[in-house]
């Protein structure tokens, strides 16, 4: 994995892996695990990614779309470049950390969908990289035509009006969605975009694949749905997608009172954390 000078091969991290099927015999997890539960056929269908991240953002809004429209698991994904954890379920049992593919079939002219989410991403840059491409090569097996990822953009300080950021891989894409109240600012989003948020734009693009980057501001400080119904909002209009919102409009107004207890804090100038811990988006 590592050229001799210690740095990653670019060609190692870079190269397309084919998916792996586990065989009934098999005991021992390798490095990617990819389980196809269920085929399904789709007609050009959008991806859209929504992993863990600052605020939660994107997680929100895949598991809003998975459960307003019904979405069925397709693919779970397994990896040692997930956490060295396990989660322990309602009834005392646990299970590992994965990644979940879920597929939803439009009944009219809407487009079908392919919605990543799950319960972590990579602990390891090799694993960002491998993930990343598992995620392409079933973007390519089920001939994505462009796809959405979905995070927060941490500014450390409590956002008083709701906005959305972007990114895409395309200068087409840029000028599509600035009809849909996306922001592209000079110099932001700061630094880099990392995870999979980001590598699916940049390894999208060595494969041909158009893809975005929706990005709702947010403190940093905790879980955002507020910020996630702004990013959901957008999607929609780019997708043309009629979804309800109460779910996430009602976890927002619990959040409001969790809000104003921050305010309080930042009155009595409770020190903030630094402005670096909250640049990362995902």
């Amino acid at each position: 994995m590592r050229a001799g000078d210690g740095e990653f091969s670019a060609s190692a991290v870079l190269a397309q892996r084919p998916l792996r099927k586990i065989q009934k015999d098999d005991k021992n997890m390798e490095e990617i695990e990819v389980r196809e539960l269920k085929k399904v056929k789709l007609e050009k269908p959008v991806m859209i990614e929504g992993l863990p991240g600052v605020g939660n953002v994107g997680k929100l809004v895949a598991e809003h779309l998975i459960q307003e429209l019904n979405a069925e698991k397709i693919v779970e994904i397994y990896s040692w470049h997930f956490p060295p954890q396990v989660l322990v379920n309602n009834d005392g049992t646990v299970r590992l950390c994965k990644n979940e593919v879920f597929a939803w079939k439009s009944k009219t002219k809407q487009q079908d969908l392919l919605i990543v989410s799950g319960d972590e991403q990579s602990v390891t840059n090799e694993g960002h990289y491998f993930i990343t491409e598992t995620l392409l090569d079933l973007a390519q097996k089920y001939k994505v035509s462009r796809i959405f990822t979905l995070g927060g953009y941490g500014i450390g300080q409590l956002v008083e009006k709701q906005s959305v950021l972007g990114a895409a891989n395309e200068i087409g894409l840029v000028e599509e969605m600035k009809k849909y109240g996306v922001e592209f600012r000079e110099e932001e989003p700061g630094g880099s975009i990392v995870g999979a948020s980001g590598l699916l734009l940049g390894l999208g693009r060595l494969r041909g694949i158009p893809a975005m980057c929706l990005l709702g501001l947010t403190s940093g400080y905790l879980v955002d749905p507020k910020s996630a119904q702004a990013v959901l909002k957008v999607l929609c209009q780019a997708l043309n997608l009629e979804i309800g919102m109460q779910a996430l409009k009602d976890r927002a107004e619990e959040m409001e009172k969790v809000i104003e207890r921050l305010k309080e804090m930042e009155k009595a100038q409770i020190p903030r954390h630094r402005e670096e811990e909250l640049g990362y988006i995902r």
